[in-house]
């Protein structure tokens, strides 16, 4: 039990500590990104870096399994350097063996994240995203899915238009039972309802629409009709789609009730089905890049070969991080189903870094 625990206490100090290398870099390399964004918009040295700051767990939340194995790697091979893998095997350890603390420690570290860490992350990259459009003066439209519908604010000439809508098409594109507002420096101007809106280029287009003129005395008698009506907008559907944000940028405890709102507002959900499946599945992804790291580097150093094996360790996990990222790809366009792309990288890594395993350390 004390071995077990000082190796897992070595695993989680040597992960910290590049994880800790790791954000210094990501805060140094999105600083000079953000500059560079920033030029000829009046933005400062202090606005940058603080984007950077806001950015950095979102960006090493998305190269964590790549860490793991970089603190495997890191790990056994100070182990043989000291030659304490040396003195762990003549207790009569086995590879396996030695092996599940450090699989234990980021077992637990995988848990942590899933609980505590991505909902951080979807925090900071809201606000990103809000920081980001205050400091470079940008304008994007905001959407909200819920129980009542489907809400939509976006700039609008002199003021804002506020959408609501019953349901939409799986494309995001075409609302049904829609209500437009338009709201200026004074308050609400204008309101439109619609059986259906679809938002083409450069347009809103309705179909058998209302309007009243909110300034006027009596609103509704000089209220009219139109078989069809054309409201211009600056959005484009690519813009609309994307209002809907990353399915990261939601939390991990809100993601099923948010993915059942999506279905019943009639959007597609797939994305953030196989997201969440992914991010269930991270322990797991991390677990076997612990075992690969493992399986290539822990061998004494007197053997030779040691860089060779690290580089095919960190080509590897480099390999597994790929397809995990096809996998999920291939997930969200419906080519392969919710749940294998989301647990057939992981499991499958894991199944192969533990047979290479066994037949290199123990037979």
């Amino acid at each position: 039990m004390t071995l077990s625990l000082y190796l897992a206490r070595r695993f989680a100090g040597t992960f910290l500590l590049i994880l800790g290398v790791f954000a210094g870099m990501a805060a140094l390399i999105d600083m000079v990104e953000q500059l560079r964004r920033m030029a000829g918009r009046d933005g400062t040295f202090l606005q940058a870096a603080h984007l950077a700051v806001v950015n950095v767990p979102a960006t090493l939340y998305q190269i964590l399994p790549l860490m793991v194995i970089l603190a495997a790697i890191a790990l056994f091979l100070a182990l043989a350097r000291s030659s304490e893998l040396v003195v762990i095997r003549a207790t009569g350890r086995s590879g396996v063996r030695l092996v599940m603390a450090p699989v234990a420690a980021v077992l637990v570290i995988g848990a942590v994240t899933l609980a505590a860490i991505n909902p951080l992350v979807a925090y900071t990259i809201q606000h990103f995203e809000t920081l980001s459009n205050r400091y470079t003066g940008g304008e994007t439209g905001v959407i909200s899915v819920g129980a009542s519908g489907l809400w939509l604010r976006q700039a609008h000439p002199g003021g804002q238009l506020v959408i609501r809508a019953a349901r939409a098409d799986a494309d995001g594109t075409g609302f049904t039972d829609v209500t437009f507002m338009t709201f200026g420096e004074s308050g609400p101007e204008r309101r439109i309802e619609a059986a259906r809106a679809e938002l083409e280029a450069g347009a809103w287009r309705l179909s058998d629409a209302k309007e009243w003129r909110l300034g006027d005395a009596n609103p509704e008698r000089e209220s009219r009709r139109f078989a069809a009506l054309e409201l211009a907008s600056d959005m484009t559907p690519e813009q609309l789609r994307d209002s809907f944000g990353a399915p990261a940028a939601v939390p991990i405890w809100q993601l099923p009730g948010f993915i059942g709102d999506l279905g019943r507002a009639g959007f597609s959900a797939r994305a953030h089905r196989v997201w969440l499946q992914i991010e269930l599945a991270t322990p797991l992804t991390m677990a076997a890049m612990v075992m690969l790291g493992a399986a290539l580097t822990m061998r004494h150093s007197r053997f030779g070969g040691t860089g060779m094996r690290v580089l095919l360790a960190i080509l590897a996990g480099f390999g597994v991080f790929f397809v995990r990222n096809f996998a999920q790809v291939l997930g969200e366009n419906g080519q392969l189903p919710v749940a294998l792309a989301a647990w057939g990288p992981p499991g499958a890594a894991l199944l192969l870094s533990l047979a290479l395993l066994l037949h290199l350390e123990d037979g």
